[in-house]
């Protein structure tokens, strides 16, 4: 049975986390001042992942500490292309200013380059952002809606074997998404089925890790739909981050494994067919890869090597003893190593 957190707050007088599980909500408080371990290696993020069936939108700003970053991916499904533009501020050191918790607080990040700013007011969250150059002189901007459609979603405490290190971790799945984007030449309303999710995270990592994170937000047959899959990034003996979204409900998911096939020398074949499955038989899915966002941001001792998967997903997953069917649902999966 896995460890259901309680209210209170996230670390204790020694910069541990007070208690490790998950939630439908952020009922531990996290407070930047109370974490104990050195201050250059906390490490904060919002993550959004806005699409429908043609595009997809991925807006990102982090401080790391020893560095901010404002990232933005623009994402052709039908062409299957893609293309990022990732901008780094040196020794940021917590000035980017990222709220305590993602019910309230606006993001923001700016210079001569771009300008990404996630306000956060009254249960809408409106995304408003512009970079230069994101591609070949092609200049990007944004204006996005985001509003929740469920009240429930994947929480995680997650410790580390070192003391003074964690990982708090909210996925908000299901966000109805309105609004639209330019780039370059291209302006493109989003359409009526358009649905988003947030990864927000504040934590203390080790230095080297890798994880895996998958996540679905779909329409099926007048139903929203829904994924929180992951594992492989720290101590989730307590709980695992895997979830299911459906309507306005969540169910908890234990144990997954995603299975990436090998090419002919054995290395790992990112474009071909996954598989996602667990010990019970309650998850059983078949991924179809039609874009590799693939990163290496390498920089002496810091490196984050990205494969971040688009595709469609097949398959069922089942929660209380309800099976639930699904075909060719747009997603994402990722295999993330960092030395950070």
């Amino acid at each position: 049975m896995e460890h259901k957190l309680s209210e209170g707050l996230l670390l204790d007088e020694k910069g541990n986390l007070s208690e490790t599980g998950y939630g439908f909500d952020l009922v531990r408080e996290y407070r930047r001042g109370d974490i104990k371990a050195p201050k250059s290696r906390i490490k904060e993020w919002d993550y959004y992942f806005i699409s429908d069936d043609e595009y997809g939108i991925a807006l990102t700003i982090d401080d790391n500490s020893y560095m901010g970053m404002a990232s933005i991916s623009v994402l052709d499904f039908k062409a299957k292309k893609e293309n990022t533009k990732s901008y780094i501020v040196w020794f940021t050191n917590g000035k980017v200013g990222l709220p305590p918790s993602s019910k309230n607080g606006d993001t923001k990040i700016k210079s001569k380059n771009f300008d990404m700013l996630f306000e956060n007011k009254n249960g809408k969250r409106h995304l408003i952002c512009s970079m230069k150059n994101v591609a070949k002189g092609k200049d990007f901007k944004c204006d996005f809606l985001l509003e929740k459609t469920l009240d429930k979603s994947m929480v995680i405490a997650t410790p580390f074997k070192k003391e003074k290190h964690f990982y708090y971790n909210q996925k908000i799945n299901l966000l109805k998404a309105s609004g639209s984007f330019d780039f370059g030449d291209l302006h493109y309303e989003m359409k009526s089925t358009a649905l988003g999710v947030l990864d927000w995270g504040r934590g203390v990592w080790t230095y080297k890790n890798t994880w895996y994170w998958s996540s679905l937000n779909a329409v099926y047959q007048g139903h929203n739909i829904g994924f929180n899959l992951g594992y492989g990034f720290g101590d989730t003996s307590a709980a695992s981050e895997n979830m299911f979204f459906y309507d306005k409900e969540a169910y908890k998911l234990e144990d997954v494994v995603f299975t990436i096939p090998k090419n002919e020398k054995g290395q790992l074949d990112f474009t071909s067919k996954w598989t996602f499955t667990s010990k019970k038989g309650d998850i059983n899915l078949v991924f179809i890869p039609i874009i590799d966002r693939y990163a290496n941001t390498n920089a002496l001792i810091i490196q984050s090597k990205q494969h971040q998967v688009f595709g469609y997903f097949s398959g069922s997953i089942t929660v209380e003893g309800k099976e639930y069917k699904f075909e060719n649902l747009l997603g994402f999966a990722e295999m993330v190593t960092n030395r950070w």
